[in-house]
C-alpha cells in the first residue's frame, strides 16, 4: 500500500523524492507529501488526491533541503485529507508511516492528557508525538527512537526526519518492508526496491524488528534488541525502465500483453524440457511424506489457490483446504502433523498472508510460498521459495501475476503427483507438453484484443454481471467479477454454472449481461445447460469458448468471443485473457482510473 522514500543526499532532494513516490503510484495512494529539513527547520508540503497536486503544491511553495522524506498515503484511520497526509510533524520531528498502529488509541489519549495537541485524525501522528516527547526531554534522536519503538503495537515501517540533525534519518520496520540503498556520498530509505531504482542497485533488505541509522557516509543497523547488526548489501534488479508503459495505454494493458513471454520465464524455471520433467528448488524435505496442504491467499491469489486445489486433488490425490488469508487463523484451523501450508502472495508482504504463514510456522508446518518478490518476508520465513518471473506489476488489478502463479502451481501439481507415485513418466513428459504449450496458446488469446474491445460497449451500461464457470472455470468466473468490480466499478459476481437454479436464477432479466466461460470438454454440456436456463429468463449471454464449443453453442448470443482450444489443464491460464481484456475495456470505455482504481491499494501491508 503506502509508498515510503527518504534521502540524505548531497544534492537538492525535493524532485527525486517526488520521483520516487511517482514510481510507487502503483500501490494505491489517496494523498501524498514531503518533508525536507533545511537550516534548521522542517520544510513540509502536503497535498490530499493525485501526486500532481503535490507537484502543484511544490511550484507554488518550493522546498529546499539535501535530506528529506516523502510518502504516498493510503487511508486507514482518517480520511484522505490535506491534514491526515504525511508526513506527520511536530516542532522537532517529521516522519512517515506504513501499516497501522494498534493501541494508537490509549497512546494518544495518554499523550493529549500529558498537554500534546493533534492535528490529525490518524494513528501515525502518534508516534512523531512520542519521539518528539523523547527528544525534547534531551535524548538524542537514536535514543528518543529506540525508547519509542517498544510502546508501538502492529505493523509499521517508519522513515523519521528530525529538526535539529540535516545529515541523519532512522527508519525502522515491524511487520510491514523497508530497504536501505547505498549510494555515492548518498544514502536513501524506500518501501521497495523500485522506489530507488534511480538512485542505486545496492540495498539491503531490513529484517522484522530491525531499526537504522542512515547518514551520508552509509547505515547502522539494530536489531530488536538494539544490537548492531549486519545485513547483506545485495544488487536489487529492479530498474526504473521496468515501471514504463511504454507504447501502452495503461499499465494494465502492459501486463496484459506481458504474459506470454513473463509465463514462458516463470515455466522456464520449473520444467525441464529435453528430459519433458518438471524440476523444483533444491529442498531439504520429503515432498512425498506431505498428506495434506493447505493453502492460503487473498484475493486474485486466492482464486489462483481454487484453480491449485482441483489440480492438486486431481493429479496428486493429495487432501487440499483452501482459505481466505483475512479468515485463516480466526477460525482455529486444524493443521495436521506433516501438512505442507503453501501461501500465494505478489508482493509477499500481504499483511493478512503473512500472519497466516506464521501461525502455520508456529504449529509446526511445513511452508511453502508462491511469490514475485524472492526478497520479500514471505521468501525470507519459506522452507520452500517458488519464484513467479512476472516482474514488476504496477497495475493496481493483478493480471501477469496471476497467469504466473497458475503456471508455478500446475507446475507443481504435477511434481506433487510424480513424488507421490500418482503420476508415471509419459504422463509427466504429457503435461510438462500442454505448459510448454500456454506462451502460444496465451499470444492466440491476445490476437482476440480487438474484438473484445469492440463488443465492450455492450457491458459498460450494465449495473450488475454475472460469470460463470465450471471445474477450473469457476474461480475464472470469480476473478473475471473481481477484475471488472475493481477497475469499471460495476457490480459483478462469479458463479458455480450448477448453482445458479438455486438462488442467483433470481437476479436474471435483460438487463443483466452474463458471461459464461465454458471451454468445449467434458463439462461443457452441462455449463451450456446451464447457459440455456439463464437465456430462457431473457438473460444476455456472452460466451468464451473455442471454435467448437461457439458452433455448438454461440447461436443467440448477446456477442462470443473465440479462445484457442487447449488442454483442461491450462485452459484457466488462457481463459484468464478475456476476462481480463473485457474488464479492461470496459473501464477504459467508462473513463475510470485502470491503474489506480479508487480505493485500493496493490500491496495490502494492514490487516
Amino acid at each position: 500500500m503506502c509508498g515510503i522514500i527518504g534521502i540524505v543526499g548531497k544534492e537538492q532532494v525535493a524532485d527525486r523524492l517526488v520521483d520516487g513516490l511517482r514510481r510507487m503510484e502503483y500501490r494505491g495512494y489517496d494523498s501524498a507529501g514531503v518533508c525536507l529539513v533545511e537550516g534548521g527547520q522542517l520544510v513540509r508540503r502536503r497535498a490530499e488526491g493525485k501526486l500532481n497536486n503535490l507537484v502543484i503544491e511544490l511550484a507554488r511553495h518550493p522546498a529546499q533541503g539535501l535530506i528529506g522524506i516523502a510518502h504516498t498515503r493510503w487511508a486507514t484511520h482518517g480520511a484522505p485529507t490535506t491534514s491526515n497526509a504525511h508526513p506527520h510533524a511536530t516542532e522537532q520531528v517529521a516522519l512517515v508511516h506504513n501499516g497501522i498502529i494498534e493501541n494508537f488509541k490509549p497512546l494518544r489519549e495518554a499523550l493529549t492528557a500529558r498537554g500534546r495537541t493533534f492535528e490529525s485524525e490518524t494513528d501515525t501522528e502518534v508516534v512523531a508525538h512520542l519521539v518528539s516527547e523523547q527528544v525534547e526531554a534531551g535524548l538524542s534522536p537514536q535514543d528518543a527512537v529506540k525508547a519509542v519503538l517498544p510502546q508501538l503495537r502492529g505493523a509499521f515501517a517508519l522513515a523519521i526526519a528530525f529538526r535539529t540533525h540535516d545529515d541523519m534519518l532512522i527508519g525502522a520496520r515491524l511487520g510491514s518492508p523497508l530497504v536501505v540503498g547505498y549510494g555515492d556520498g548518498e544514502t536513501y530509505l524506500g518501501s521497495d526496491a523500485l522506489a530507488l531504482a534511480p538512485l542505486t542497485q545496492k540495498i539491503t533488505y531490513l529484517e522484522e524488528g530491525d531499526w537504522v541509522v542512515i547518514t551520508r557516509d552509509g547505515a547502522q543497523i539494530f536489531d530488536a534488541g538494539n544490537a548492531v547488526v549486519e545485513r547483506p548489501i545485495v544488487a536489487s534488479g529492479a530498474t526504473a525502465a521496468a515501471i514504463e508503459k511504454g507504447n501502452y495505454r495503461h499499465f494494465m494493458q502492459k501486463e496484459i500483453f506481458e504474459q506470454p513471454v513473463v509465463v514462458a520465464q516463470t515455466l522456464r524455471s520449473y520444467l525441464r524440457r529435453v528430459e519433458q520433467t518438471v524440476a523444483l528448488p533444491q529442498i531439504d524435505f520429503d515432498l512425498a511424506k506431505i498428506n495434506r496442504v493447505t493453502i492460503v491467499a487473498c484475493g486474485t491469489s486466492f482464486y489462483a489457490a481454487m484453480v491449485a486445489k482441483y489440480w492438486f486433488e486431481q493429479f496428486a490425490r493429495l487432501p487440499v483446504d483452501i482459505d481466505v488469508a483475512s479468515e485463516f487463523r480466526y477460525r482455529d484451523p486444524v493443521l495436521e502433523d506433516g501438512g505442507l501450508s503453501l501461501f500465494i502472495s505478489q508482493s509477499g508482504e500481504t499483511a493478512d498472508t503473512l500472519a497466516a504463514l506464521r501461525h502455520c510456522k508456529a504449529a509446526g508446518q511445513t511452508i511453502a510460498v508462491v511469490v514475485n518478490v524472492p526478497t520479500s518476508t514471505m521468501a525470507r520465513e519459506a522452507d520452500l521459495l517458488l519464484p513467479t518471473h512476472a516482474g514488476p506489476e504496477i497495475g493496481v488489478a493483478s493480471t501477469k501475476a496471476f497467469t504466473c502463479q497458475l503456471a508455478v502451481l500446475a507446475a507443481l501439481a504435477a511434481h506433487l503427483a510424480v513424488k507421490r507415485g500418482r503420476m508415471n513418466r509419459a504422463e509427466e513428459a504429457e503435461i510438462v507438453e500442454h505448459l510448454i504449450e500456454v506462451p502460444s496458446a496465451l499470444n492466440a488469446a491476445l490476437a482476440h484484443d480487438d474484438e473484445i474491445a469492440a463488443m465492450a460497449h455492450l457491458i459498460v451500461p450494465a449495473r450488475d454481471v454475472l460469470y460463470l464457470g465450471r471445474g477450473a472455470d469457476y474461480p475464472l468466473a470469480l476473478e473475471g467479477a473481481l477484475k471488472l468490480k475493481e477497475i469499471s466499478y460495476i457490480h459483478a459476481e462469479g458463479y458455480a454454472s450448477g448453482e445458479m437454479k438455486h438462488g442467483p436464477i433470481a437476479l436474471i432479466d435483460d438487463q443483466v449481461p452474463v458471461i459464461v466461460l465454458a471451454p468445449s470438454g467434458p463439462l461443457f454440456e452441462k455449463t451450456v445447460s446451464n447457459m440455456q436456463e439463464v437465456r430462457a429468463r431473457g438473460g444476455k449471454v456472452v460466451l468464451i469458448s473455442d471454435a467448437e464449443g461457439i458452433a455448438e453453442a454461440g447461436e443467440g448470443c448477446l456477442a462470443t468471443i473465440e479462445m484457442p482450444k487447449v488442454h483442461p489443464l491450462i485452459a484457466p491460464l488462457v481463459y484468464a485473457v478475456p476476462v481480463q481484456l473485457l474488464a479492461y475495456h470496459v473501464a477504459v470505455a467508462k473513463g475510470t482510473d485502470v491503474d489506480q482504481p479508487r480505493n485500493l491499494a496493490k500491496s495490502v501491508t494492514v490487516e
